[in-house]
């Protein structure tokens, strides 16, 4: 599941490159997915990923391997605002991630860092066997973007 998938770069990468073709990307943003053609393994929902009614969607494909989550907040130029709204978008993340995820499953997340940064990062580890924060080369050195990754759902 790709969480936040818009404009589908995510999506699309997982489709063609680790997938390929075998399975399915079930992917879910406000926005629609600007990709062109569809690949014929994803699913594309358009609605918020933790209404009831696009929950019980996302249900309906079954228990995931995996859930991405490249999604952000609307900024404010605020950096404290902004990072706890992007805890509390990862936090319904890591939410939908218990509910849909299969055991040993894994969960990427991106996250600005900020006061409740800490409280996130240890929520995923009660989850998960091994959590990781990776911070990629290509980000500027001043970014508060980070991913934080778990593996093994416990």
């Amino acid at each position: 599941m790709d969480v936040g998938a818009a404009p589908g770069s995510w999506t699309l990468y997982v489709a063609r490159n680790i997938l390929k073709g075998k399975g399915q990307v079930v992917s879910v943003d406000l926005k629609d997915l600007s990709l062109s053609p569809m690949p014929q393994n994803v699913v594309a929902l358009k609605g918020d990923a933790f209404s009831e009614e696009n929950l019980n969607k996302l249900k309906s494909f079954g228990e995931y391997d995996a859930i991405i989550s490249d999604a952000a907040p609307s900024t404010s130029g605020n950096k404290g605002i902004d990072a706890s709204r992007s805890a509390e978008l990862v936090n319904n993340v890591i939410t939908l991630a218990s509910e849909c995820l299969k055991k040993d499953a894994s969960l990427v997340v991106k996250i600005f860092q900020g006061e409740d940064f800490k409280a996130t990062v240890d929520r995923m580890r009660g989850m998960f066997k091994k959590v990781i924060i990776h911070k990629p080369k290509a980000c500027r050195a001043s970014s508060v973007e980070v991913y934080i990754i778990g593996h093994h759902l416990i």
